[in-house]
């Protein structure tokens, strides 16, 4: 089963981007800017990646979560509800150390864009693939 992200844009406030999930549907993904890879403060880089479900992350503090494997020099990347991926750096709040962030829809929170029905989408996310295990194409 592929999951497809494509991303659409990408600034201090966050990227942005479309999820074609299994069947056609879609959500929205929020993710840092990219930071040429870095960890904690960038999206991961463009590629295919196995991602498997977790009941629970390995530090205990996200249930119901998806794990990406094999992300290029970094680890711990997950797929979690949450609103804010913006830059640190530059004052932008953030729900993302270089997770994924799914959403309904992209709006503004607090005047800073954000992904909106996080945990929806998640549901719809979990819907879409069983809690099974996918690969993730980021594009």
């Amino acid at each position: 089963m592929v999951v497809r992200l494509i991303r659409a844009f990408s600034d201090d406030e966050g990227t942005a981007g479309v999820v074609v999930l299994p069947g056609g549907e879609t959500i929205r993904m929020m993710e840092l800017p990219w930071r040429d890879n870095a960890r904690s403060i960038s999206c991961i880089p463009p590629g295919r990646y196995q991602v498997n479900y977790l009941p629970r992350s390995a530090s205990g503090k996200y249930r119901d979560v998806y794990h990406l494997q094999d992300v290029p020099d970094r680890t711990g990347i997950l797929i979690h509800a949450g609103n804010w991926a913006g830059n640190k750096v530059a004052g932008y709040r953030t729900h993302s150390w270089g997770c994924l962030l799914p959403a309904l829809k992209i709006g503004r929170l607090s005047g800073q864009r954000a992904g909106l029905a996080s945990r929806a989408a998640l549901r719809k996310l979990h819907a879409a693939t069983g809690r099974q295990s996918f690969i993730l194409e980021v594009i």
